[in-house]
This record gives C-alpha cells, sequence and structure tokens, in this order.
C-alpha cells in the first residue's frame, strides 16, 4: 500500500481542465472535491503515521473516499 497522496489530477490523468471547468459551474461536484480533498488528506496523514486512526476509522474514511470517487468519476463521465 501506497502511502502517496491520491490526487485527482493524478487519478483522472487528462482531466484537468473538465475538473476545474465543473468545479467553478457545478456547486455540488465542487462541495464533492472539496470533501474529497478534506478526506484525502485524512487517509494521508493515517498511512503516514502523522495521525494514526484506529483501523476501523482508517478503514472508514478509506471507504468515504472511495465512494467520493466514485460519485465524481460518475459526473466526470457525464459531462
Amino acid at each position: 500500500m501506497g502511502h502517496t497522496p491520491h490526487e485527482l489530477n493524478q487519478d483522472f490523468p487528462g482531466q484537468a481542465e473538465k475538473i476545474h471547468a465543473l468545479k467553478t459551474s457545478d456547486a455540488h461536484f465542487a462541495k464533492l472535491v472539496a470533501e474529497y480533498h478534506e478526506v484525502n488528506a485524512v487517509v494521508h496523514r493515517a498511512e503516514t503515521n502523522v495521525e494514526p486512526l484506529e483501523q476501523l476509522a482508517e478503514t472508514t474514511v478509506r471507504k468515504q473516499r472511495a465512494a467520493l470517487k466514485d460519485e465524481i468519476a460518475r459526473i466526470l463521465s457525464r459531462a
């Protein structure tokens, strides 16, 4: 398991412009992206032991990150 942050521009290569456009035109999408970044930071800090979490809590935030990423991917695929 890697300890590199899962940034959206890396997870969706070639979609940076679409992500930016949707963030500025779609409030729901912008909220999802902001929440993804917050949750992703929590996961990254837990993975690197900067702010360790109990195993169940870490699993929960990982699932939350995956759900947010799935919703972001659905919106990107429709845009």
